[in-house]
């Protein structure tokens, strides 16, 4: 399953990194020209690699997918932010999970693909959107499903939980607690944007399922590993 998994990311990142670096090409070079990026626009070839940097932020401003510009203390803004703190505290829970020798890395490899697919969704407001924009970053509800299915997987081979656990269990299983409370609080940065109909619903959802994969996966890494779970304990009044 992790080989699936790791094989269809692989797929997924060779079509993002074409397709963010010539999105990214075309933004730039709109920005710096002071027009609005455009999904007609063609890159035009040269020499030189573009710079990193744009200075077109310079001002508290960004750019969405569909060429608004808006405050980078948007609410978009401030998802998008939170989108990409969880993909890099997935992918350091990743290569904790790979030092194990753990199968999942392969889905986790995967998921941040998906948070790839979940910002263009979050980075396209509908209010502004074409039907060109919404086209190209839909997000769907399979992504969901396959969650829920690897969540009874791992369900099924733990054993049944009877107190509240503390975020433990060795390294992997830490840092995929970590991962998951990133991931509340991704989805409530999300949650609005959806209420005010600027974001799909399905994103949401894709958020709220995978912090309980992350959970579950929490607790299989420390199973898996020999690992203790720490069980919060009330304190007794002095």
């Amino acid at each position: 399953m992790a080989g699936a998994a790791g094989l269809s990311c692989g797929r997924c990142l060779s079509r993002a990194a074409a397709a963010s670096s010539r999105w990214g090409f075309r933004r730039a070079l709109s920005q710096e020209q002071g027009e609005p990026p455009s999904l007609d626009a063609k890159p035009q070839r040269t020499s030189q690699v573009p710079k990193i940097y744009t200075k077109t932020g310079d001002k508290g401003f960004s750019s969405t997918f569909t060429g608004e510009r808006r405050a980078k203390d948007d609410q978009i803004f401030d998802a998008l932010g939170t989108l990409d703190e969880l993909s890099s505290a997935i992918g350091l829970s990743a290569e904790f999970g790979s030092e194990r020798g753990h199968a999942f890395v392969g889905e986790l490899h995967k998921v941040q693909c998906m948070l790839q697919d979940a910002g263009s969704n979050v980075a396209t407001p509908i209010s502004s959107a074409r039907e060109a924009h919404l086209k190209r970053t839909s997000f769907s509800e399979k992504p969901v499903l396959e969650l829920e299915t690897w969540i009874d997987r791992y369900s099924d081979q733990l054993p049944p939980l009877t107190a509240f656990i503390l975020p433990s269990g060795g390294k992997s299983s830490a840092a995929l607690h970590l991962s998951r409370a990133i991931c509340r609080r991704a989805e409530r940065r999300v949650v609005p944007l959806v209420k005010s109909g600027e974001a799909d619903a399905n994103v949401a959802k894709y958020l709220n399922r995978l912090s309980d994969y992350l959970f579950v996966l929490a607790r299989y890494a420390a199973w898996k590993e020999g690992k203790e779970e720490k069980v919060y304990t009330r304190r007794e009044p002095s």
